[in-house]
């Protein structure tokens, strides 16, 4: 189910420039969860992208244009994939600021969104095998935290077809963790949960954000933003993939140990009694 505004054109500095932020929101029984979270999210990448946000983006809207072309078409259970993305008639970012500057004004933007049906975004699926990749690495800077245009995620992705996994761990500069291709990750071990800090690299992760103040507020593990070097994968009990471009993974397997993942099941169950 794709859906795009008014003025698309094919030829647009996304498709030629990766000029763009992708955000994602979430259904579930036919209902938009954690709607305000990832608007907000929207709202704080794209100005970090320095974006023009139009007046009408305001979270009502984005609920009234996804419940009239999504939830009213018959998805009850879903991931949108939401890019938002720069319009531009010139084609060099050195034409687009002379403009700006003659015209004084920022360029329009325009979105495209998906929708991809799921059982239910809130539900543990199917356990993942990963690995350390320690070819590439991904930045720590401002942008490091939000959905850009990123060619580290797509020779990651290509590396890990080639190896027969499904994710890989990818470390910043320093050499410690900062998440995976597709989310970010948690590591429990006894009664703590360490995660990556954003400053490591992480993304921004409505998602994971939601399940880490439940787990907090009700007392379930401590919860510790860490930095964390690669070697620390192994002494983990249990690993978690939180991704809100796919969902909730627990990690099976990282090189040669194993992991369980009963501790978190329990605790997303739990999570999912709230919505």
């Amino acid at each position: 189910m794709i859906y795009t505004s008014e003025n698309f054109q094919p030829q647009n500095r996304a498709f030629l420039f990766g000029d763009a932020v992708k955000v994602y929101f979430f259904i579930r029984n036919s209902q938009l969860i954690m709607a305000e979270e990832c608007y907000f999210f929207l709202m704080a990448s794209m100005r970090k992208m320095r974006m023009n946000i139009p007046l009408s983006y305001t979270l009502e809207y984005f609920q009234e244009l996804f419940g009239k072309e999504v939830i009213s078409k018959g998805m009850q259970n879903g991931i949108i994939h939401f890019l938002v993305y720069r319009n531009s008639a010139d084609q060099s970012l050195q034409n687009q600021a002379k403009r700006i500057l003659t015209e004084g004004k920022k360029s329009s933007v325009s979105f495209w969104f998906e929708a991809v049906e799921k059982e239910d975004v809130l539900s543990l699926q199917h356990p993942v095998e990963m690995d350390l990749m320690k070819e590439i690495g991904v930045n720590t800077n401002l942008l490091s935290n939000i959905r850009v245009h990123c060619p580290e995620n797509i020779y990651a992705e290509i590396y890990a077809q080639e190896n027969d996994l499904d994710d890989v761990i990818l470390l910043n500069p320093n050499k410690r963790i900062a998440r995976s291709i597709y989310g970010n990750l948690m590591f429990l071990e006894g009664k703590t949960i360490k995660v990556p800090k954003q400053t490591e690299g992480a993304y921004i992760s409505p998602l994971m954000e939601n399940l880490i103040t439940y787990i907090h507020r009700n007392n379930l593990a401590e919860i510790e933003p860490s930095e964390m070097i690669a070697f620390e994968s192994q002494k983990a009990e249990e690993i978690l993939m939180i991704s809100d471009e796919k969902g909730i993974f627990p990690v099976s397997k990282i090189r040669n140990k194993n992991f369980e993942n009963q501790r978190f099941s329990e605790m997303i169950e739990k999570w999912k009694t709230g919505f």
